[in-house]
């Protein structure tokens, strides 16, 4: 709970920043009027909300389970652009608990970071390099399949796992807001800071402590995992579908060229709309297929309406 409160306060002081850098610039003090031009060749937007959910009964003959729910994410981004040289970052952050008779459980965690430096080599192609980053903030647990005597399992943390693929290619970008980027030389690493997160399953798929497993692709005893050749596709999409509604998407694909049968997929998407000036509604979709994470793919999704500050210096084309 102390990340999610921490990401709020990051959220809070952002929108204070953004409040307080208003002041307009004048070219001098005679003409109040002429504004000095843009030259940081940046731009920015960010969309950042907290969500709440509250239940609670008292001698209530329905039945129900007090909850509270709090989640926070942050969508970020920031485009530098000179002559024929681009730097692309995107930052997708979300955390969230629920507590349901006294128990509290993860509802979401997300670290994405993105970064791509390109050069242009025609007029919608680029040349880049990239470096794409993905872990969770907390703990994470597994509560079905359990030994008697146990009520929950770790099965992840900050770094268990997280990964860093470094990509070198070429990129199809025909505007600001979409882009598709091609790698053939794709190196990724696999972190595994927590050893505690190693675990096989027992009869009845029951989870079972070991410390020689092999977790998230990485060997016992190691604590990262190199895949130096490997292949890359990103598909990445943040773009405004009305003056209310706003999308985010991306698509990665990893294919070790080692393990081709073994393909790597991710799906994100994070949908905003927008019911007042500081009020929206919120759908976020994450879908992965690992096979060093599961044998099934796994989904998490996210609804929710609360809070939200959108601010944005993109020009429209």
């Amino acid at each position: 709970m102390k990340q999610l409160i921490y990401l709020i306060f990051c959220l809070v002081s952002f929108v204070s920043a953004q409040a307080q850098d208003s002041t307009t610039v004048t070219t001098n003090f005679k003409d109040t009027l002429a504004v000095k031009p843009d030259t940081s060749y940046w731009q920015r937007s960010f969309s950042g909300g907290v969500n709440f959910n509250q239940a609670s009964f008292s001698n209530w003959t329905g039945g129900g389970v007090n909850s509270v729910a709090l989640g926070a994410l942050v969508a970020a981004r920031a485009l530098y652009e000179k002559d024929k040289v681009s730097w692309d970052n995107t930052a997708d952050l979300q955390l969230g608990f629920v507590t349901q008779a006294g128990i509290t459980r993860k509802a979401a965690d997300q670290i994405f970071l993105n970064s791509v430096v390109g050069r242009k080599i025609s007029p919608k192609w680029d040349m880049f390099g990239s470096a794409t980053f993905s872990s969770f903030f907390t703990a994470g647990y597994r509560y079905t399949d359990l030994a008697a005597n146990q009520n929950r399992f770790k099965v992840s943390n900050f770094l268990a796992p997280g990964q860093l693929t470094v990509a070198w290619g070429v990129a199809y970008k025909p505007n600001d807001w979409f882009a598709v980027r091609i790698s053939p030389f794709a190196p990724r690493f696999t972190f595994l800071a927590d050893q505690g997160v190693r675990f096989t399953e027992g009869p009845n798929k029951v989870a079972v402590r070991d410390p020689n497993a092999v977790a998230y692709g990485v060997q016992p005893g190691k604590s990262i995992r190199t895949e130096w050749l490997a292949l890359q596709l990103q598909a990445a999409l943040t773009r405004n579908l009305s003056e209310n509604i706003s999308i985010n998407a991306k698509y990665l694909l990893f294919a070790n060229y080692q393990t081709l049968d073994a393909i790597d997929h991710r799906i994100d998407v994070l949908l905003t709309a927008k019911v007042s000036k500081y009020i929206s509604t919120t759908f976020g979709l994450i879908a992965l297929f690992d096979k060093d994470f599961s044998d099934n793919w796994q989904l998490q999704q996210t609804l929710g309406i609360g809070l939200i500050y959108n601010v944005s210096t993109f020009r429209k084309k």
